[in-house]
């Protein structure tokens, strides 16, 4: 397998909308193979064709419930809402923003072989489709990031206490320290 380049920001695959595969073939599983591999390398959640300079409806992703390849992607239902930062591999240097989208998805693709099927998901499994969909279309996160609302940056600043309470109580017991 290969590591492919990343196409960043100003490349102009990133702002194009990509055509259906149209051919299942050995050619396409090697795209999905690297694809895989690259998205691997860089620690990505997912990894959309237009990212690595081809021009069709094709991505994979690792939501954290197993690899997933989708081609010819289509949005069945997207509803709810999550609230997050989100970032891409495509505009390393941007960080993360603030962005919110639908909660859950109902997708249904072709895996490499051209068969079709749907698949569903919430939280971050639905993020990472609904980004990589994106992608598909020539859109970018960059546009959908707002100012979080004021309930949003509270909650994280008590998630950030917790988390350095429970790291703190943690090192402490390891220590044998007592309270």
């Amino acid at each position: 397998m290969a590591i492919l380049t990343l196409r960043t920001e100003g490349d102009p695959c990133l702002s194009k909308k990509c055509k259906p595969v149209v051919a299942y073939d050995a050619k396409l599983a090697r795209l999905l193979d690297d694809m895989i591999d690259t998205m691997r390398d860089r620690d990505g959640v997912g990894l959309a064709a237009p990212q690595v300079g081809i021009l069709r409806r094709a991505f994979v992703m690792d939501a954290g419930d197993g690899l997933v390849e989708m081609v010819n992607p289509e949005i069945i239902v997207a509803d709810g809402l999550q609230r997050g930062e989100e970032g891409c591999l495509s505009f390393p240097n941007r960080g993360q923003g603030y962005v919110e989208r639908a909660e859950h998805v109902v997708v249904e693709a072709s895996d490499r072989h051209g068969d079709r099927y749907r698949h569903e998901g919430s939280g971050l499994f639905a993020r990472a489709v609904l980004h990589e969909v994106d992608h598909l279309n020539g859109e970018v996160f960059l546009r959908l990031i707002t100012e979080p609302p004021e309930d949003y940056i509270k909650e994280k600043e008590e998630r950030e206490r917790e988390n350095k309470r429970k790291q703190s109580a943690t090192g402490r017991r390891a220590r044998g320290d007592t309270e």
